[in-house]
This record gives C-alpha cells, sequence and structure tokens, in this order.
C-alpha cells in the first residue's frame, strides 16, 4: 500500500447520505493523517473504484443508492477486487456485524460513535490490522437455522419441500395437532410468524452455502 504524500493515507467515502458524506468528509480533511481523494454514492461507482483504487482505504456506508455493504462485498469477492474496507453503519444489528465479518471486512464503526473510535479504526485498517467492536467470535455464523434441533430442521426442510401438515403427520406416525405444535416451536426459534416465511428463511439461508449453517 502506498501512502499520500506527506505521509497521508488516501481515502474514499462510500455513501448515499449527502449530510453523511459531507460530516464525515470535514472531519478526514480536518485531520492531518488522511487525505480525501473521493466520494461516490452507489456500489456500481465504488467498485470502479476499487478496480483501479487511487486509495489506501474506503469508509464504506452500509446502505448505498443501489446496493447494501453486503451486495458490494459479495461483488468484489465475485470480481476478485480487493481493498480495505471501513464500514460505516448506522444500524445497530450484530447480525450486520457478524455478516461483515463473515466477508472480510477489516474494520467496523457506527455512524453514532465517537469521532475518535473511527479514526483510531482507520488508522489500525491503513496499517493492515483487523479493528471491529467486541464480538464473540465462537458464535460469527450463528445463524436462525443454528439454533434448531435436528428434528427441527429436518421438519423445516420438508416444509420447504410442500409437504402438508397431514403428509407430515402421516409420515411421521404422529397427530396432525403435534406437528401443529411442533411447527409453532420452529416459527418461535426462527421469529417468524407462519410457514411462508420460514421457508423464505430456509431458502435464504441455504443459498449462503454450508458456513451459513454451520
Amino acid at each position: 500500500m502506498r501512502g499520500a504524500p506527506e505521509g497521508r493515507f488516501r481515502v474514499l467515502i462510500a455513501e448515499r447520505n449527502p449530510l453523511v458524506v459531507a460530516a464525515l468528509g470535514d472531519m478526514i480533511k480536518n485531520d492531518a493523517r488522511f487525505e480525501l481523494v473521493a466520494s461516490v454514492q452507489s456500489g456500481e461507482a465504488f467498485l470502479a473504484a476499487v478496480a483501479e483504487p487511487k486509495f489506501d482505504l474506503a469508509v464504506l456506508g452500509w446502505k448505498l443508492s443501489d446496493m447494501n455493504g453486503a451486495e458490494v462485498l459479495e461483488e468484489m469477492r465475485q470480481r476478485g477486487l480487493h481493498t480495505r474496507i471501513v464500514i460505516f453503519s448506522n444500524d445497530h444489528d450484530i447480525a450486520i456485524l457478524k455478516q461483515c465479518v463473515r466477508l472480510g471486512v477489516q474494520g467496523y464503526c457506527y455512524q453514532f460513535d465517537d469521532p475518535a473510535i473511527l479514526f483510531d479504526t482507520l488508522v489500525a485498517v491503513a496499517h493492515g490490522r483487523i479493528c471491529i467492536p467486541y464480538l464473540d467470535v465462537s458464535k460469527i455464523n450463528d445463524t436462525p437455522l443454528s439454533r434448531l434441533t435436528t428434528r427441527e430442521r429436518e421438519l423445516l426442510a420438508v416444509l420447504a419441500d410442500g409437504w402438508t401438515n397431514l403428509q407430515i403427520a402421516a409420515r411421521t406416525g404422529i397427530s396432525e395437532n403435534t406437528v401443529k405444535y411442533h411447527l409453532k416451536n420452529l416459527y418461535d426459534k426462527l421469529e417468524v410468524r407462519n410457514r411462508a416465511m420460514a421457508v423464505a428463511l430456509y431458502a435464504t439461508e441455504k443459498s449462503r452455502g454450508p458456513q451459513a449453517n454451520s
């Protein structure tokens, strides 16, 4: 990585909100360790910038005008693109943080954090380190499906195959009311309200591959 003139690190901002860009840009410009080189609002513009990098690290908002952060990171992986990234999120959702870590993000900050935390993170990432909020790494691959028992996973799989309650009861030797009881427990664990939502969640998790269900 080559630093900016006078030893400063060149920073690219990718964020859809002009107010956030302006505030963040002003802070970066007033810190002698960094040089703001550009800002973009869309994922495609960010990917184009990464393909021909003129910066040392990027501050990436979680929601851009055409993609969210996960979609940008997945697209980078598919295109074989690499750069040092600090996610700048306004959403205090631990699931987003876990997803970012799985996708290889080096830094992560919340927009409501003290600015000093952001700059400490930028410095760490610029020097090749990882800097994220506390996270129990043993649970990094936890998903709603990982909370299910083997029996519940099997039940969800047959739901996805289109089995009715009556079919499940007949093929497992239990009553239809018992099937309904098991389904209610399954929906509660998945935090969904009905069969369609459970099947949709199952399809989403399965599409992410074995890592999502480990």
